[in-house]
């Protein structure tokens, strides 16, 4: 068999995706190779084919358990003999499937990096054909990345103990141009094919949303979507379980993750909204790496996240069918002192030296600074992200929050110069909340103690709001004409490029939104973007098909106790409303039915077809595909 073949065989698809044959004949080439592909572009199968194809066995480093459990299921369900070996396994456990493997039973083997050192595993891989190590999320390689893991660095040592160097492939979905070439120079990554396939995921809808009450926009939100499955992540513990009983004591079938519940209920809470039985988790971002389930429909952030690259990965877990998906974040400027709190907080590395600590404090806070900066800007959010990671976008995208609004465009200059005026002043000694009450002629108690009323600026924008003022600000901060600085006190301060705006040289513009699209107006964004849902495509009686193929699913996936994304995505249920197979020859033209998906399922779901349809090809689906 050949590539196609087996692309069509096990994973039931009839062609490539961008990126994915350039790295696939890269490997079969001998090469190593480095792919940097959003979610849901199908990196595993850059790897698995090849797996296939070569000679020996692939190792798969894999950073979570849940993540291996899911891929191994999976391909086993293709009809790919695969295992995992972690923690989750009893030594007796891990001895017979290294001695299947030995054997030949396996062509894939899913690892934890802490195995790897192990004496029984390093014996077993020195006396196997080991024809390639994959490094899977391997951002957790770079100390620079938002997700290092010190266990990976065990990889490198790992190779160089090995009788002879296999092909090493290493993939992630999130890496700026710095966490790149570290993932290369860290692996040591012999002359790699480097793929880049882009970071924009076009099904995916972004919007920033600032309610007065955030818990009230969830639950609104969840009961709009109430047929579909989404994430909503919170900073801390606290709003976790906060958001989650007003959810419940609500009727929404929801259920919770963080890392203050004990590994039993993470485990039953994280089956539980793998299979549907509680479509809707609230999480902190302990939830989430690995969790390929396919009909993630919204991801709602009910505080602003850490980095932007922290954001991208959580709100790429929606959507990853690729049909579309929306990802709200709710933001307050009380999420900025959370997260300066969580950074301030946050556990030291004991390898690092103090300047290296000093350098990780500071690269958090100007992550923290880009990622605030996503939230106030008005210009598009798709861009905004493309730009961070190192692409050039095409403009404005027409399908996130901020290409809905209709903004107003004024020139605050005249404003910009007060606001530059009075931090000069107060020789640039107070953050945001103080200017703007001096600058309002406010005479709040904390203002009288700094004494602020002495100074010529005190009330130089009386006529204004100190909203309004902070929004110039915020602007200002956007354009970098102030900053800020990195401590918990946020001190205003000016730039080179502000002297721009005393000397005329240059002009200050802010758009405001008209009016907030709020919940009420999603609705017209529905055809927007390149994904799109089930609604869009089918019929009544199509979805009235999709939804009796969904119940069987939820029926099998009862019965062997798997995901029922596993069985056959939400993707591919929609494609055989469309194309009404009525034989196993038309059941092998929809997309993601290989054979073996076939011959454990195909005969149920075209009595399912044939049961509603009568025999009769309608057309289930509206205009032309």
């Amino acid at each position: 068999m050949d590539k196609f073949d087996i692309l069509k065989k096990y994973f039931g698809y009839s062609g490539f995706r961008e990126g994915q044959e350039n790295l696939i004949d890269s490997i079969l080439h001998g090469q190593d190779v480095l792919g940097i592909m959003p979610t849901g572009a199908g990196k595993s199968i850059c790897y698995q084919i090849p797996a296939l194809l070569l000679p020996g066995i692939t190792l798969v480093i894999s950073p979570l358990i849940s993540l291996m459990k899911d891929q191994v299921q999976t391909l086993n369900q293709a009809g790919i003999h695969a295992a995992y070996i972690n923690s989750s396994l009893s030594e007796s456990q891990i001895s017979k499937a290294l001695r299947l493997a030995a054997a030949g039973q396996y062509k894939i083997i899913y690892v934890a990096p802490e195995r790897l050192e192990t004496y029984e595993f390093l014996r077993f891989a020195r006396q196997s054909e080991i024809s390639m190590v994959t490094v899977d999320e391997a951002h957790c390689i770079s100390q620079w990345g938002q997700d290092f893991r010190p266990s990976y660095l065990k990889i490198v040592r790992f190779v160089e103990q090995l009788e002879r160097r296999p092909i090493i492939s290493a993939f992630t979905a999130t890496a700026t141009e710095n966490v790149k070439e570290d993932i290369v120079c860290v692996l040591g990554l012999r002359s790699p094919q480097v793929l880049v396939t882009g970071f924009d995921r076009k099904n995916l809808y972004f919007a920033v949303e600032t309610p007065r009450r955030k818990d009230d926009y969830v639950l609104g939100y969840i009961n709009e979507h109430d047929a579909e499955s989404g994430i909503v992540y919170c900073a801390t513990r606290k709003n976790v379980e906060k958001l989650c009983d007003r959810l419940l004591a609500e009727g929404v079938a929801v259920t919770k993750y963080h890392a203050g519940l004990s590994g039993e209920e993470r485990r039953k809470n994280q089956e539980d909204f793998i299979y549907d039985k509680s479509p809707v988790m609230v999480a902190t971002n302990a939830f989430g790496m690995g969790i390929d389930k396919s009909n993630v429909r919204y991801v709602i952030h009910y505080n602003m996240p850490q980095s932007l690259e922290n954001y991208y990965q959580e709100a790429g877990r929606a959507g990853r069918d690729g049909e579309r998906a929306e990802c709200i974040l709710l933001y307050s400027a009380q999420d900025v002192m959370i997260n300066r709190f969580l950074l301030e907080n946050k556990e030291q590395n004991g390898d690092y030296t103090p300047e290296e600590q000093d350098a990780v404090a500071q690269r958090d806070a100007d992550r923290l600074r880009t990622m605030t900066y996503y939230c106030m800007t008005a210009d598009c959010l798709r861009e905004y992200i493309l730009h961070y990671f190192g692409e050039s976008g095409a403009g404005a995208c027409g399908n996130c929050g901020n290409c809905m609004k209709e903004y107003v465009t004024s020139d605050v200059t005249d404003t910009a110069v007060k606001i530059i005026t009075g931090i000069v002043e107060v020789r640039q000694r107070y953050g945001l909340n103080v200017i703007a009450g001096m600058l309002a002629g406010e005479n709040r108690a904390k203002l009288q103690e700094y004494g602020v009323s002495a100074y010529k600026a005190f009330g130089s924008l009386a006529g204004m709001q100190e909203t309004e003022i902070k929004q110039v600000v915020n602007q200002m901060l956007v354009e970098n004409l102030l900053v800020t600085t990195g401590d918990k006190y946020a001190l205003l301060k000016i730039t080179e490029q502000t002297d721009e705006v005393l000397q005329g040289e240059r002009r200050v513009f802010l758009k405001r939104a008209k009016s907030s699209p709020g919940q009420k107006n999603m609705a017209g964004r529905e055809k927007k973007g390149s994904g799109m849902r089930k609604s869009d495509i089918l019929n009544s009686r199509g979805l009235a098909l999709f939804e009796q193929l969904r119940g069987l699913r939820t029926q099998i996936a009862r019965e062997e106790n798997i995901p029922p994304y596993i069985i056959f995505t939400d993707k591919t249920l929609v494609d055989m409303c469309v194309k009404l197979p009525f034989s196993r020859a038309d059941m092998m033209k929809v997309s993601g039915v290989g054979e073996n998906k076939y011959a454990r399922y195909g005969e149920r779901f075209l009595s399912a077809i044939e049961e509603y349809t009568g025999g009769i090809r309608e057309k289930f689906y509206f205009g032309e595909l």
